[in-house]
């Protein structure tokens, strides 16, 4: 099975596929075909004995320039032969990456010409590609999974499938990473064990080391010191200053400091109380972790934070069913509500902070509000257990006037010639600067203005979903009188909700005919194996099963040679409007 999904693509283009039988290289959208490009996957001769026993999971990196090299770089004309160190390191990246910079997280255009050499086998790479590699620092974008007992890192821009480093780990295996572009020292990178250890790494440093061991670590909780169980999920704090947070499959979250030895002692109060919240500080001042968050009774199965106007927040979800949403620098619980059956296994923002989306054991994608502080709709369309979700912020609806993508990589986009009243939109007509860019775009001076958000889900049954979400033609429900029948309201209006549900109340499962129901605009099987991850990019959106495969599925327009993302958006703003999922429950396509 492995195998066969290993040879399932050429390296040298993605026309000459060959694809498992009833998997197409294509999924159609009402703004054009999404189209396979290349696969990214660990080398065909991995196959360790707990291969299998870990789900991969995928972190996209993207290196900057190098603002001050620690160890001194030898000028362009002697860089192949100069040092055995560099010049191994040279073979290892080609020259994808080193060649040139990039502007946005996730660029895969333009680099077709780069197919030529190989630079995924460990071997000696052609002198073409050591030739164009001028000035390497690693500046680039890069794709970091685990699989087994080992992460890999492969370059995101090389249509080659295998990866050009890996890192291999002894008694434990990887499990969770995360990787901060705006580190200010060389740790970016960290990256959780099923050992519950951890450790914060340079991803440039590792890039250029030639061995298949860490290099330069900090390692904290090491052999279980202060928690022994498997980490589960990891994240940096946003402007946390280095500090990062690790979940637990025991249902704690204890928070870090990256400055920190990672061997200070740290220890803190029995949890009185299992099934509610609570924190624990460290009792000395270099101890580290600082905090102990206890969140649940059971595993925490993934966290995601979201920058607000009004702060940080943090949301998790756990084996118990609840989404929890947190106002992080308060600690303090804001909302949550449990799943309408069984555990909650993903979560993800809005670029806005407005939405989060979960999706779990009972094959539905949720869609809660953070100002309604409820369920607002359901997704139905998965037939298993939902693996994964995320926003696709850089979509742009069709009928969009803009002269390009979504210029806010962070929030909605608004479809209607009408300016938003929310005083959180960047093209605010108030009379404050334009800071806030996490708001939908407006456009004009009408009263009201109709958002449009694009996700993603995938899960076990091998499936990609993408829906569409307009809140202004979202029946939602509200409160239900005693004794009688709910009562409804068009759009998401907070005001009636704030009696009903309190800050820091969990809401129990609700009723099934309580919610409104999404259908899904697009559902494609993409992999032979069950789904772990999606993730978008400004070019692309990637797909990852457990096993350890990743597709680039690319966005109309772009695997055709169009050049840039101005003339996508120029392009799908001609197409027609596609019809709302929300409305009507047979527009899927399916493939």
């Amino acid at each position: 099975m492995i195998n066969t999904a290993n040879g399932m693509m050429s390296t040298a283009s993605s026309s000459g596929n060959a694809q498992s039988p009833g998997l197409k290289t294509y999924f159609k959208t009402p703004e054009g075909r999404y189209k396979l490009h290349y696969e990214k996957t660990h080398p065909s001769g991995f196959l360790h004995y707990t291969h299998g026993k870990t789900v991969t999971q995928v972190t996209l990196a993207h290196l900057k320039d190098k603002p001050s090299p620690s160890t001194p770089t030898a000028p362009a004309s002697s860089f192949s032969a100069s040092s055995g160190v560099r010049s191994a390191a040279a073979r290892l990246l080609g020259g994808s990456n080193g060649s040139r910079a990039l502007s946005f997280v996730g660029g895969n255009g333009g680099s077709k010409s780069l197919s030529a050499s190989r630079v995924g086998s460990l071997g000696a790479s052609s002198s073409t590609s050591l030739s164009s590699t001028t000035n390497f620092d690693g500046k680039g974008t890069y794709l970091i999974f685990n699989v087994g007992d080992a992460i890999f890192i492969s370059d995101l821009n090389s249509l080659d499938k295998d990866p050009i480093k890996s890192i291999h780990f002894s008694n434990s295996n990887p499990i969770c990473h995360a990787f901060d572009e705006d580190a200010k020292d060389g740790h970016d990178l960290i990256i959780g064990l099923t050992s519950g250890d951890v450790y914060s790494v340079s991803l440039r440093q590792q890039l250029q080391d030639v061995g298949k061991k860490l290099v330069g670590a900090q390692h904290y909780n090491k052999d279980g010191s202060v928690n022994n169980s498997r980490c589960t999920s990891i994240a940096w704090v946003p402007q946390g200053e280095g500090s990062f947070v690790v979940a637990h499959a025991d249902g704690n979250l204890y928070v870090y400091e990256k400055s920190k030895d990672g061997a200070g002692d740290s220890s803190f109060p029995v949890i009185k109380d299992q099934t509610q919240f609570s924190v624990a500080h460290a009792r000395y001042s270099k101890s580290n972790p600082i905090a102990r968050w206890h969140i649940c009774q059971g595993s925490i199965n993934s966290i995601a934070f979201s920058t607000r106007r009004d702060g940080v927040f943090l949301a998790t979800v756990g084996r118990d069913g609840y989404l929890r949403v947190f106002d992080y620098s308060k600690e303090q619980l804001v909302c949550g509500g449990k799943s309408y059956y069984g555990a909650l296994l993903c979560c993800a923002w809005s670029g806005d902070g407005k939405y989060i989306l979960t999706g779990g054991e009972d094959d539905l994608v949720q869609v809660w509000s953070m100002d309604d502080r409820k369920v607002v709709a359901w997704g139905e369309g998965h037939s298993s257990w939902v693996s994964g979700v995320a926003f696709d912020s850089y979509w742009v609806p069709p009928k969009s006037n803009s002269d390009g993508p979504n210029s806010n990589s962070d929030g909605p986009t608004s479809k209607s010639d009408g300016s938003t009243s929310n005083s959180d939109g960047p093209n605010s007509k108030s009379d404050g600067p334009n800071s806030n860019s996490d708001g939908p775009n407006s456009k004009s001076d009408s009263k009201e203005v109709s958002v449009m958000y694009r996700f993603g889900s995938v899960g076990q049954d091998t499936q990609l979903l993408l829906w569409d979400l307009e809140m202004d033609e979202i029946v939602v429900p509200l409160r239900r009188p005693p004794g009688g029948s709910p009562t409804y309201s068009t759009g998401s209006q907070s005001a009636h909700w704030d009696n009903v549900v309190p800050i820091g109340t969990l809401q129990p499962a609700p009723s099934m005919r309580d919610v409104p129901k999404l259908s899904p605009l697009v559902a494609h099987r993409v992999h032979t194996e069950p789904l772990s991850g999606l993730t978008f990019t400004q070019e692309s959106v990637l797909t990852v099963c457990r096993e350890g495969h990743i597709k680039i599925w690319m966005r109309p327009g772009v695997a055709d040679g169009q050049p840039n993302n101005t003339e996508i958006g120029l392009t799908t703003s001609l197409k027609e409007k596609p019809l709302l999922s929300s409305k009507v429950g047979n527009s899927s396509y399916k493939q």
